[in-house]
């Protein structure tokens, strides 16, 4: 399916948010990535713009943080989305961001994943937040460049390109990827999880996305799937996900001591239950391990990633473990 913007055709009565992010970390070195253009629509109000650059480097310890609010939005031609002079479409992104400039071009041979199954899904009020990876895997190339530092020069790196939209976050969620596994390069993971409060109820867990290994890309939870088990943290998580076939995932991940980013995500126009924002911690240079049995009764594959993880969590402000 072809990936465009929503906020281009949202009537002027809807609230929303939109956002196209990539992720790319370095093959040797602990250095990632994670850039984001968004969109936050109010009710009645036009759309607006925002540039978010992170740049991860865990010999450094705390991560390079800046965003940028750019009145001046739009959906080019040529690209997805816009803000002020920074663009980004399919297989290029182009920005700058306050002292951070970048230059990227990316290609993937996978198709693009989308979470959520029944197709019906993206059509439907609930969930709130609707998600999908163009390029679940990808190759970057280009440069990134800061003030006062030595240009980053990403040759191969690999990484995702994400684009998720809705009226609303999940009251509590995880996003997880995995790339660079040292046992397999090739595979990679993209799932995330969510709760979301019904009737002043919080919902139990719900995972949705996939894990391509051998070549082969299962899918894991879903609406019918059994529950998750999960023990989160802003220092990482332990997870326990389950998809057809027999399919287990046994997933840990660990954040190095002082390299998550801790940013705060607001609802359009704060009409959410409690404050309308959210705690977000995100680290895109996490070590990650899993345990995979693919098939009931096959023996179990073990892949893992000294700093090929991204994960975010996203909570209510003053909630636990955040």
């Amino acid at each position: 399916m072809r990936t465009e913007p929503v906020f281009a055709r949202a009537p002027m009565r809807a609230r929303m948010y939109e956002s196209f992010y990539l992720r790319a970390v370095s093959p040797e070195d602990p250095v990632g990535v994670w850039i984001r253009y968004t969109v936050d629509k109010p009710r009645g109000r036009p759309a607006r713009g925002s540039l978010w650059c992170t740049v991860f480097d865990a010999r450094r310890g705390a991560p390079f943080m800046h965003k940028l609010s750019d009145e001046e939005l739009r959906a080019p031609s040529d690209g997805w989305i816009a803000v002020g002079e920074s663009s980004m479409g399919a297989g290029h992104a182009r920005g700058e961001c306050g002292p951070a400039r970048w230059s990227l071009r990316f290609a993937g041979d996978q198709p693009e994943l989308r979470h959520l199954v029944p197709a019906w899904l993206y059509r439907a009020p609930l969930p709130r937040t609707k998600l999908t990876s163009p390029a679940p895997t990808a190759s970057f190339d280009g440069v990134v460049e800061l003030d006062g530092r030595d240009a980053i020069e990403l040759r191969g790196w690999p990484g995702m390109v994400g684009h998720n939209w809705g009226a609303e976050h999940a009251e509590r969620w995880i996003w997880l990827h995995g790339v660079a596994f040292e046992q397999e390069p090739s595979a990679w993971l993209d799932v995330a999880l969510g709760r979301v409060k019904l009737a002043g109820r919080m919902t139990p867990w719900v995972a949705n996305g996939a894990l391509s290994l051998h070549g082969e890309r299962h899918r894991i939870g879903g609406l019918l799937a059994r529950a998750p088990q999960v023990a989160e943290s802003a220092e990482g998580c332990s997870l326990t996900l389950t998809g057809a076939d027999g399919l287990t995932v046994q997933a840990r991940v660990e954040v190095p001591a002082g390299t998550a980013a801790r940013w705060r995500y607001a609802d359009p126009d704060g009409e959410s239950s409690d404050s309308g924002e959210h705690d977000v911690v995100n680290c895109s240079i996490a070590a990650i391990e899993l345990n995979v049995t693919t098939r009931a009764g096959e023996p179990p594959v073990r892949l893992r990633s000294a700093h090929g993880g991204a994960y975010e969590l996203g909570t209510r402000p003053g909630r636990r473990n955040v």
